[in-house]
């Protein structure tokens, strides 16, 4: 009998163990526990990896978000903070503080828009008393009214009590809800009487030279109270026909602080001085010069050899020669636009130190036009310099005042 050995090579080399397949020696030899083939689950694993980037990078934003919200909200509470502690002690004579929800009421819910600007929205309403008043919303998602802005609004308007200047009834602070509430101006404002390219009629739009010289004088006091007559020197800042409003008696009120108007030379470059009290009188000059003109005061004028000219040129040079400004007038009111002109090219001096006060001013504004002094050119210098006073007038700077007041 012949015995075959075992095949056990190719068993072992597969890592199994080789032997009979039972205790019984005589029956055929097996291969036993072969490994089976690993095969790395390569889907799961790219899977879970981008499930598990994915999670990440959720769960880092939603640290990034609640970082940034808490920022915001400590912000938010710190200028709350800020104007509950100004509010606290703020004197008697404080205007009234009312809640949103009186807000609403008094609006009629925002039914009727008066007008709308950078600082935000301006709503007609009514008291509980009956006044009407005009409610402006201030736009904070832009964080352009934070709590020190807030505070000196309501801290520089809520303290004048002046004929010449609009005056602040109320106010609320409620969350992010900012709101003013002045006295109504059923006329609107000047801008809609002085330039001959308003969509009424023209005749209707002009007030009468009378009247504009009262509304004249009426902004100038306005702007020298607030220079000399508050407890702190205030400068404003934007003085021009659309921040001027009008009562039932066309009494000019000034309004809207702070934010650009006609600039001052020195506003844009402190090459030309440092910016005081001296800034508010140039832009009046300009607004004074619209009313005068009944133009933009960027206007181009021809001279006789019909060459462009810039108007407060063209008006400087028809002064100096004793000639008229051209208008079909009365001998009364030629006199009154004489009057207003010169007073224009004293105020609009490129040099703030040639600029009379607005004390000065409002004299030459109340005294007869004989006892005016013709003023110097304000215009004698390069081309360069018109160019730039010109564009003076029309642009909005983001600019970080350092106000200066003059004794």
């Amino acid at each position: 009998m012949t015995w075959d050995e075992p095949k056990c090579s190719s068993c072992e080399f597969a890592a199994g163990k080789c032997g009979y397949k039972n205790q019984n020696s005589s029956l055929p030899v097996g291969c036993f526990g072969i490994p089976l083939p690993y095969h790395k689950p390569r889907g799961k694993i790219i899977a879970l990896s981008l499930g598990l980037s994915g999670l990440f990078l959720f769960v880092l934003s939603m640290i990034i978000f609640i970082k940034i919200r808490k920022k915001t909200n400590k912000e938010e509470e710190e200028n709350l903070l800020k104007i509950e502690e100004f509010l606290e002690n703020y004197n008697a004579l404080k205007p009234t503080r009312y809640s949103l929800a009186e807000i609403k009421k008094i609006a009629s819910k925002f039914k009727t828009k008066l007008g709308q600007g950078g600082y935000g929205s301006v709503f007609e309403g009514k008291l509980a008393n009956g006044i009407q008043v005009a409610i402006k919303i201030l736009d904070i998602s832009e964080g352009s009214h934070n709590g020190d802005e807030f505070i000196n609004e309501v801290g520089t308007i809520g303290r004048i009590h002046h004929l010449n200047v609009v005056r602040l009834l109320g106010f609320c602070v409620e969350g992010s809800t900012r709101a003013l509430i002045y006295e109504f101006m059923p006329n609107s404002s000047l801008d809609k009487f002085i330039f001959e390219d308003g969509k009424a009629d023209d005749k209707l739009n002009h007030l009468g030279w009378d009247k504009l010289q009262e509304i004249a004088i009426g902004i100038a006091r306005g702007i020298e109270y607030l220079h000399q007559g508050c407890d702190q020197h205030i400068l404003h800042f934007d003085i021009k026909p659309q921040n001027i409003l009008l009562d039932h008696n066309f009494t000019p009120k000034i309004s809207d602080f702070g934010t650009m108007g006609y600039i001052a030379p020195e506003v844009f470059s402190r090459n030309f001085g440092t910016v005081s009290y001296k800034s508010d009188v140039y832009s009046f000059g300009v607004l004074l010069l619209e009313m005068a003109g009944g133009k933009k005061s960027t206007e181009i004028k021809r001279d006789h050899d019909g060459n462009e000219i810039y108007f407060p040129e063209w008006i400087f040079s028809r002064l100096n020669r004793g000639e008229d400004l051209g208008n079909q007038l009365e001998a009364e009111d030629i006199n009154i636009v004489k009057k207003l002109a010169m007073v224009v090219l004293w105020c609009i001096q490129w040099n703030p130190v040639d600029r009379p006060s607005m004390k000065d001013v409002l004299r030459m504004l109340e005294g007869s036009t004989e006892n005016l002094l013709m003023p110097p050119n304000p215009f004698a210098s390069t081309s360069t310099t018109k160019t730039a006073i010109s564009s003076s007038t029309n642009r909005m700077h983001e600019i970080e005042l350092t106000v200066i007041v003059e004794d």
